[in-house]
């Protein structure tokens, strides 16, 4: 009999992780690459779990809900955080890592496994059902292609979903003029692992206004100016009222400038794109302002009059199910059980809820292979609070971050200083259950990831 073969469409975060736990758990998984045949607008790079926009996989704090997130793949074997942690840069409370060589080492452990075989073409439609209805897992992401997407809407019967997602500049560091930016966390008592560029409320002033003339790039007619709100282009946030910035982004509150002892009006923050130092990233200005007017711009802010950017902030499509009405909560389609969605497409927000979603197609793709049933985490761990927002019947169905506002409500008054704490202790109880109850720790993976 010929071995199985389960197709997944897509390598960026979410198809890589899928395709490390099918391939952990024995089977062979053909991974389909567009790259370097097509690009998007956003990529660049033929390496597979190419990061287009921050660096950061935000906290590491194990009492957040990222951080718990993060946590619960850990104990699953993720892909992506063996990735993370072997390619980190400082980023003092956030976990932030080298983009370039965090793409390269998961590709290269990818096209070292002998069960995955990397295919590097366009998949311009979704494949018709495999024989003995193999699985197949699309994660194409938030930039699917235009025919591949027509190709999802014919499918799913409804209208896909779309808004917006902008990218914020990275700054080559020898171009900053170390006498105004200094090094700084936030509220840390040492340097800190931020870099800040402080303003005054003049100098604020100007750049707001700046900001609220200046040009950006005009949507196409079939586009409509749809934000994730935790990823709203600086200049939305503008145009919401000048002061929005100081409170969001700009905030300058534990990051006293060192000539002064005081904290700035206002602050913009730089954070480390590479181990090397060599490259920055504006922390919260993601854009769609013209390239002219983002060079003229940014140099206002104290610190980068004479900036050198590597890499111009752009926007970019963001595409995705109305999860509800398509996916059962163990990520197949509704229509069609041995399709599995996965990723960001699934209507979930961020890198790591992505490649979570990856992470449980993965699982449950060989599950499915074996002539076993899918299985849905517990509901108070942060990847079954994500399958319950993907799922629960909602008119309004927007993509999010995961956030402790997703899990089950407390069942008792816990102060909120302990709350964290709390949904942490009760998520890693539950997690450790049902991977014992569904034996998810195949004998495969340990040997898999020390290799």
């Amino acid at each position: 009999m010929a071995e199985k073969v389960i197709t997944i469409i897509g390598g960026g975060l979410a198809g890589c992780e899928a395709a490390w736990q099918v391939a952990s758990r024995g089977f062979h998984v053909h991974l389909h690459e567009m790259k370097p045949t097509t690009f998007s607008p956003a990529h660049k790079s033929r390496n597979l779990a190419e990061l287009v926009c921050s660096n950061s996989l935000r906290s590491a704090d194990t009492h957040s809900a990222v951080g718990l997130l993060k946590e619960e793949m850990r104990r699953l074997h993720s892909l992506l955080m063996l990735a993370a942690d072997a390619n980190q840069v400082p980023a003092g409370r956030a976990l932030a890592v080298d983009r370039d060589k965090f793409a390269q080492w998961i590709t290269e452990k990818l096209e070292h496994h002998p069960k995955v075989t990397i295919v590097r073409e366009e998949i311009r439609h979704i494949p018709s059902p495999q024989e003995h209805e193999t699985p197949i897992i699309l994660a194409t992401g938030p930039l699917t292609s235009e025919p591949l997407t027509d190709s999802l809407i014919e499918f799913t019967g409804s209208e896909h979903l779309a808004f917006y997602d902008a990218i914020a500049p990275i700054l080559m560091a020898d171009s900053l003029d170390m006498n105004i930016v200094y090094q700084a966390s936030r509220y840390d008592d040492g340097p800190g692992d931020y870099l800040n560029c402080p303003m005054d409320k003049e100098q604020y002033g100007a750049f707001i206004q700046a900001m609220s003339n200046a040009d950006t790039v005009p949507l196409k007619e079939f586009e409509e100016p749809k934000y994730f709100e935790g990823c709203l282009p600086i200049e939305i946030m503008v145009a919401r009222g000048q002061d929005t910035p100081r409170f969001g982004p700009m905030k300058p509150v534990g990051l006293p400038d060192p000539r002064t002892g005081e904290d700035p009006y206002a602050v913009v923050q730089l954070r480390k794109e590479n181990l090397e130092s060599t490259l920055y990233n504006m922390v919260g200005f993601q854009t769609k302002l013209t390239y002219p007017e983002q060079k003229r711009i940014f140099r206002m802010i104290p610190g980068l009059e004479n900036v050198e950017f590597a890499r111009l902030g752009s926007i970019h499509r963001n595409t995705f199910v109305n999860g509800p009405q398509v996916l059962t909560p163990t990520l197949q389609c509704k229509k069609r059980h041995d399709l599995l969605l996965a990723g960001q497409i699934t209507g979930v927000e961020g890198y790591v809820e992505s490649t979570a979603m990856g992470l449980l197609s993965g699982i449950n793709a060989a599950l499915i292979s074996q002539g076993m049933n899918p299985v849905i985490p517990p509901p108070d761990t942060a990847l079954g609070a994500l399958i319950v927002h993907l799922t629960t019947e909602n008119k309004n169905f927007q993509p999010t971050n995961v956030n402790f506002g997703l899990f089950p409500p407390f069942t008792k008054k816990i102060p909120k200083k302990f709350r964290g704490r709390h949904r942490a202790e009760q998520s890693m109880e539950s997690l450790t259950e049902w991977i014992q109850k569904h034996s998810l720790t195949s004998s495969l993976l340990p040997d898999t990831i020390s290799g």
